[in-house]
């Protein structure tokens, strides 16, 4: 798309230079900064503030050595991040209130950042020939932070150049020169990070979370005009890797949390080259792109729940400029509401934006219009997403009362993958009912040999069937078939096979899944099912994030539970066949920190175990009032 449209000839002469290219205001063209409103402004310096005199802390050679020690990543994490984070508000605080009183400590942060072995984090180390461990200084490699950071000081530099200058000429210098040896001098002369797409692979959230701030790195910094055209031009071929096989439906099979760092990060570049090219790069028009950004919209459920798959999280809170701007570039008044309401849900307002400073300067400098749009987010009643199959229904549009149901289909080889062919969720009135529990805090085991040994990972921890204990297993192989999607009048529903999720010893030949919502009464699952023979055991697995009782024969009552920060669950009945299942619960204790900020320190499963297991027969269940 990128670079058929826009080779690097012709790019060359649509670059605006590197001095007059003036996407936000520096910190010397006060009457920007000073039309701020006052309640961002006091949070800007009130936050610069508390880091003053800071103490900047050591990424110690141990905290690397975690991850492979023990698994943690998050212990070296705290450190990086957190240097990052204080330099950001250190310079909002500065740019803010332009008295030069945050200087010494941003040029601080700035040192201590330069001074660092590696810019990206423990657990992305072994890509480089010395394997995990200790980061090799002599081999420079660009990860997701790698890139984040050099785009962070590139902006840094952008802003506050000048001012640096005056504290030293070698601040800046030290910069520019890092930014290069780091960041753009590897990712000129190598094409082997398989991110970047070019082995033929397919790639997914790395590859335009880096490219973002690859490009804004080499628009903002690099000098030589031959050469920052090179380094624009060779990121859009990059690019072009993630958008030419992405899904046409605009579906983000990493889940909505990653979208942020997918579809968004997309965006984020396509902007790059619209504004440094005063337009001239231009694809927002492209179905593809505006349905790539639709997406998030789409699977919003109620509030900050949204349809949760792969590793990402019930709750999101997505990025309201990126949002607001991507629907004002792709003339979608719903995408814009849904923009206004997160600013309105965040607090923007009265806190200001967050998250890394190019998204905070675009959100200050560029979603003009966003304070006076509707903030009702636009909830679409019914959503088919024919290639990732994941459907999306409701009772009524842009309503969360009433009964929400999401399915999902595809196969088990998805970036994040969780084996969850033929999953789905229940909400009421926008609250949780069944679930999917998401994601634990990442460790070396989440992206290993072993990851499919935590328990959010396995199917058997998903609204699903096994046959003899035998769960879905990874890989592409393992997927759906005969997807057939309805909606008329008043239901809505999905029907495929999942019988291919699962491995031969299964013993399944066929597994006729129908997921359907009857609006204002019911979601019904019924599944019809083909053996090889009669089967030890047969048993369906419900997560709920309720309190679940057994009532009457045939009836467990799904009560109120309270959930993470005054949350609590939905009301609902699970109806079933008493006389053909036996149902049991089991509580399933949350530690992980991650999870408990969404479901508290509980979950349930509901196990429907068949009587008498036979090699054919018909399943079905109830969700209701």
């Amino acid at each position: 798309m990128l670079s058929q449209n826009y080779p690097e000839e012709r790019l060359g002469e649509l670059l605006v230079a590197r001095e007059e290219w003036r996407p936000y205001p520096g910190a010397r063209e006060r009457d920007a900064w000073e039309r701020l409103p006052d309640a961002i402004r006091a949070r800007h310096v009130a936050d610069g503030e508390r880091y003053i005199d800071h103490d900047w802390p050591t990424v110690l050679a141990t905290r690397f050595l975690d991850y492979v020690r023990d698994g943690d990543r998050n212990r070296m994490q705290r450190v990086s991040f957190g240097r990052r984070s204080a330099l950001v508000a250190l310079v909002l605080a500065e740019c803010t209130e332009g008295a030069g009183r945050f200087m010494d400590d941003i040029a601080n942060g700035i040192w201590a950042i330069c001074e660092e072995s590696y810019w990206g984090v423990s657990a992305h180390i072994g890509v480089q020939k010395a394997g995990s461990g200790l980061p090799d200084v002599s081999e420079p490699t660009v990860d997701l932070f790698a890139a984040e950071t050099s785009a962070l000081l590139a902006w840094v530099a952008y802003l506050l150049g000048d001012e640096l200058a005056e504290v030293s000429p070698l601040i800046p210098a030290r910069m520019t020169t890092e930014i290069d040896r780091r960041i753009l001098t590897p990712l000129l002369e190598r094409e082997d990070f398989g991110w970047m797409g070019f082995g033929g692979q397919r790639v997914n959230n790395w590859n335009p979370w880096i490219a973002s701030n690859w490009i804004a790195s080499a628009l903002l910094c690099e000098a030589d005009g031959e050469r920052r055209v090179a380094l624009v031009a060779k990121a859009m071929r990059s690019l072009d890797n993630f958008i030419d096989p992405y899904p046409r439906d605009g579906g983000c099979d990493e889940g909505p949390s990653y979208w942020g760092a997918a579809g968004a990060a997309m965006y984020v570049c396509l902007e790059l080259l619209h504004s440094a090219t005063n337009g001239a790069v231009d694809v927002f028009g492209d179905k593809h792109i505006a349905d790539i950004g639709r997406f998030i919209y789409r699977v919003q459920i109620a509030g900050r729940y949204f349809v949760n798959f792969a590793d990402a999280p019930a709750l999101v809170s997505p990025s309201p400029a990126t949002v607001y701007c991507y629907g004002a570039r792709i003339a979608d008044e719903r995408m814009m509401r849904l923009g206004a309401w997160a600013a309105a849900d965040q607090g923007v307002a009265e806190r200001g934006f967050s998250g890394a400073l190019g998204k905070q300067l675009q959100g200050l400098f560029g979603a003009e219009g966003l304070p006076e749009t509707d903030a009702s987010p636009p909830l679409p009643r019914d959503v088919w997403l024919n290639e990732i199959e994941v459907m999306v229904a409701r009772d009524a549009e842009g309503s969360s009362d009433g009964f929400f149901l999401a399915a999902k289909g595809g196969h088990n080889a998805e970036s994040h993958n969780h084996n969850d062919v033929g999953n789905f969720v229940v909400y009421i009135d926008g609250k949780p009912v069944l679930v999917d529990a998401g994601v634990e805090a990442y460790t070396s085991k989440t992206f290993g040999s072993r990851r499919y040994e935590i328990w959010t990972m396995r199917s058997q921890y998903h609204n699903l069937p096994s046959v003899n204990d035998v769960e879905q297993t990874a890989g592409g192989q393992f997927a759906s078939a005969d997807a057939v999607y309805t909606c008329e009048g008043g239901s809505a529903g999905v029907s495929m096979n999942i019988a291919g999720a699962y491995p031969d010893d299964a013993g399944i030949d066929g597994w006729y899944r129908d997921i359907r919502l009857e609006r204002g009464e019911r979601v019904s699952v019924e599944d019809e099912y083909e053996l090889s023979g009669d089967p030890d055991s047969l048993t369906w697995s419900l997560l709920t994030a309720c309190r679940p009782t057994l009532g009457a024969p045939g009836v467990i009552e799904l009560g109120e539970e309270p959930l993470a920060d005054g949350r609590v669950s939905g009301v609902a009945r699970l109806l079933y066949d008493a006389n053909t299942l036996d149902a049991t619960i089991e509580e399933v204790a949350i530690a992980d920190g991650r999870l408990a900020g969404i479901w508290g320190d509980r979950l349930a499963r509901i196990v429907l175990a068949s009587r008498t297991p036979v090699s054919h027969g018909v399943c079905a269940f109830t969700v209701t009032r």
